[in-house]
């Protein structure tokens, strides 16, 4: 006698067979999530015997001629549960897809060509057609234990291009993922980019941090930006990016900085921690060290970097979302004469206070219309001139430490103009210190 359960699985295979021919994968696929130790082929191959078979016992057992008549080899049932051969009689299912197994396979390793990879994972995207076949038959045979088409896909085409190239199948973080469209029938690549951390000096003023399309025309190139779509000649990203674009044979180069400083602002001392994204690279090992020194000597006297290496895309988010301590130097002038004793004693009202900011407004069409609370950790008045003194400012990131001078005509409260009544102004700034 065979048990309900045995019995359920040949009722849902004989109305699977019942819609038409199908394949021993799409037959095994309705079954996948019962555990057999089988693969999905085998399984549908075991099924259609077991169908076969029981139809055998029962024939015997009604000792009944008319139904051994049906399964002979000329008859539907018998076609659709056999093995299928001919054109004509492909699976209705997966349309013959997983006799393809091999030349997708193929496709997808001559479209990686000589791609620097140790680890891929393969995707797929369904035509209409075949998601449709799915959900009759889903709907028809009452199966609840299958497996979707483009699972057993993924996995069947993957085995065959992890055997041609001796690269692992990565389901976290792959190299490089293969999608399989099956309505174009095309191979296209998604290439996971290479991140390289390090820290940045920009030892002039007047170079922006990132590339900035031009105001005018937004990148499309007008008389205004002499038709190179750029409102500034050059960027620390950019006096970055072609050395690591050549060693990486990368599309572009993405860059990520832990905040930024004025365009006019130098940043010096330790420099300011950033990662480069090389997008879509070729090569994933190369001489970081070298691209360094490359970097260094095509920026010379303008920006200069320490300490370039490979990291995880995770250290992106490390550097975005920290609230680094800032240290600047300030050089600062007054609009009359202020004793040094109440610029002193100002400075020191500045240092543990709470600084209430509203959005300045040099950047108010920026940035949204907030009042910040940021804190000064401390201030100090470092050297004195005729025309202007020179200020060290330590505080917590995000603190606009012009306004904190100049007092953006009370939106910053409270300011060193504020507190000394006459109107005080950063004329260079220079951030010394990103404490990450």
């Amino acid at each position: 006698m065979q048990s309900s359960d045995q019995m359920n699985i040949l009722e849902t295979a004989e109305r699977i067979v019942q819609e038409g021919p199908i394949c021993d994968h799409c037959m095994g696929r309705q079954f996948a999530k019962l555990s057999t130790g089988l693969s999905n082929d085998q399984r549908g191959r075991s099924v259609k015997l077991s169908l076969v078979m029981d139809a055998d016992r029962r024939s015997k057992e009604d000792n009944d001629d008319g139904f051994l008549k049906e399964l002979a080899p000329s008859s539907q049932y018998a076609r659709n549960v056999l093995k299928m051969k001919g054109k004509d009689e492909k699976c209705w299912v997966c349309l013959g897809l997983f006799e393809q197994l091999d030349e997708w396979a193929e496709r997808a390793v001559a479209a990686i060509g000589d791609l620097e990879y140790s680890s891929f994972l393969v995707g797929t995207l369904v035509s209409g057609l075949l998601a449709e076949n799915e959900e009759i038959l889903w709907a028809e045979s009452g199966t609840v234990h299958a497996e979707q088409l483009k699972s057993e896909l993924n996995r069947e085409v993957g085995k065959r291009i992890a055997a041609k190239t001796g690269k692992d199948v990565d389901l976290v973080q792959p190299d490089i993922v293969v999608t399989l469209d099956l309505t174009e029938g095309d191979v296209t690549l998604q290439i996971r980019s290479v991140y390289l951390f390090g820290r940045y000096r920009k030892l002039v003023r007047g170079i922006p941090q990132t590339r900035w399309p031009c105001r005018n025309c937004r990148g499309r190139g007008c008389e205004k930006c002499n038709f190179t779509g750029k409102q500034y000649p050059e960027s620390v990203d950019e006096l970055i990016r072609e050395p690591v674009i050549q060693a990486a044979a990368c599309k572009d180069t993405k860059f990520h900085g832990a905040g930024r400083e004025d365009i006019d602002a130098k940043m010096l001392g330790t420099g300011r921690p950033f990662v480069v994204e090389a997008v879509a690279p070729a090569h994933r090992s190369f001489n970081v060290a070298e691209v360094e020194r490359q970097i260094n000597e095509g920026a010379a006297g303008k920006v200069e970097i320490e300490g370039l290496s490979f990291v995880s895309k995770d250290v992106i988010e490390t550097i975005k979302t920290s609230k680094a301590d800032k240290v600047y130097n300030l050089k600062v002038t007054f609009s009359d004469p202020v004793p040094e004793e109440i610029l002193t004693s100002a400075i020191g009202q500045l240092v543990g206070a709470q600084i209430n900011q509203r959005t300045p407004q040099r950047v108010s069409h920026r940035r949204a219309d907030l009042v910040r609370k940021r804190q000064v950790h401390g201030m100090e008045l470092i050297d004195l001139h005729d025309d202007h003194v020179m200020i060290t400012v330590h505080c917590e990131g995000g603190l606009y430490v012009k306004e904190l001078i100049s007092g953006d005509e009370g939106r910053t409260v409270p300011s060193l103009t504020d507190l000394i009544n006459i109107q005080a102004t950063v004329l260079e700034l220079d951030v010394v210190d990103v404490k990450l």
